[in-house]
């Protein structure tokens, strides 16, 4: 029978349990137990912490010696990493914030290949060849949205933005993002819109409630931003699960992670190049900084940015299939 599986290629792809070739990417490739899952994402989160734990003494020093105690310290955590309260460059913080996703990927690597024996691919697309000109497009699309967004309320906005360029420090900054900063946006997506949501699906048979479950949880991870803080809890948990369902549902109906990651990283890039605050969890040498922010507006924005994505991708890639998002 096994034998007649493998020359019938039509009777074999009947037999895979989904419809989209991203899910079931995460089916035919290396083993699925769920210690596997555990344990890799084990190796995720030591790398993460072991990165942490080597920067948190140094960092802590610099704190007590600039007079902050340990209990302000522990009271607000993100002090560790505020440049001016640590009065250290940001570009060296930045470095040591992107850091920890590069100690963070190189454990999850290890637990896909040694573990799942799974190559990167089949996380990253649900297709042979990761899709190049799909990232470059979603970055181009995003990445230009948000620069007429920056550019109209500089010019029409009645000073809401600051001019602060500074020529050394912000190629610094950019050299910075061009290298670590795809590894920071590619780990959050490839974790929370795909190997999650893969093998999640395994579990719940469909596509759905996994992407439910991680849009969810990627909220959940960054509620210890600085902007929470600042904003407040249920605004920014909004903003973060409908940015992941978002981008979880493009990833569905494209199949790939492709499109995701190019909005992720155009996301976190220009708009770090552009706009920085005191609030933001990456503060960098940007073109414009701005000393207050509206969190409601700019979730309007932002949804209006996102409708206009989506039907510029839906557009242009004829995305037809949607039973392609439950199964």
């Amino acid at each position: 029978m096994d034998v007649l599986d493998e020359l019938n290629p039509q009777k074999k792809a009947k037999s895979l349990p989904f419809n989209n070739l991203y899910l079931n990417s995460g089916v035919v490739h290396g083993a699925n137990q769920v210690w596997m899952y555990l344990l890799t994402l084990t190796f995720l989160v030591t790398g993460y912490v072991l990165f942490q734990s080597i920067i948190l003494f140094p960092l802590m020093d610099a704190l007590l010696n600039n007079g902050y105690t340990r209990e302000q310290i522990f009271e607000n955590s993100n002090l560790l990493f505020d440049s001016e309260a640590l009065r250290m460059d940001k570009n060296i913080i930045l470095l040591l914030e992107l850091g920890m996703f590069v100690f963070a990927f190189l454990g999850f690597f290890l637990g896909l290949r040694l573990i799942h024996k799974k190559p990167l691919i089949s996380v990253l697309s649900g297709y042979e060849k990761f899709r190049f000109r799909r990232f470059w497009f979603a970055f181009t699309v995003w990445g230009s949205m948000i620069a007429i967004l920056v550019f109209l309320e500089y010019f029409f906005a009645g000073g809401d933005l600051k001019l602060t360029f500074n020529p050394l420090g912000m190629l610094v900054s950019c050299l910075i993002m061009l290298v670590f900063m795809p590894i920071q946006t590619s780990i959050e997506e490839i974790i929370f819109r795909g190997y999650l949501v893969q093998g999640l699906s395994q579990i719940f048979k469909n596509g759905i409630i996994p992407l439910v479950i991680t849009s969810l949880v990627f909220g959940l991870a960054h509620m210890s931003n600085p902007e929470v803080t600042q904003y407040g809890w249920p605004i920014m948990l909004t903003y973060y699960c409908m940015f992941a369902v978002f981008m979880g549902v493009i990833v569905l109906l494209d199949e790939g992670l492709e499109l995701a990651l190019g909005i992720h990283f155009a996301n976190n890039f220009i708009s770090s190049v552009l706009v920085s605050s005191s609030h933001s969890v990456i503060k960098t040498y940007s073109l414009f900084e701005t000393k207050q922010e509206d969190p409601y507006s700019e979730i309007l924005s932002w949804l209006l940015m996102a409708i206009l994505a989506f039907l510029i991708f839906l557009y242009k890639y004829r995305w037809k299939n949607f039973k392609l998002i439950l199964k």
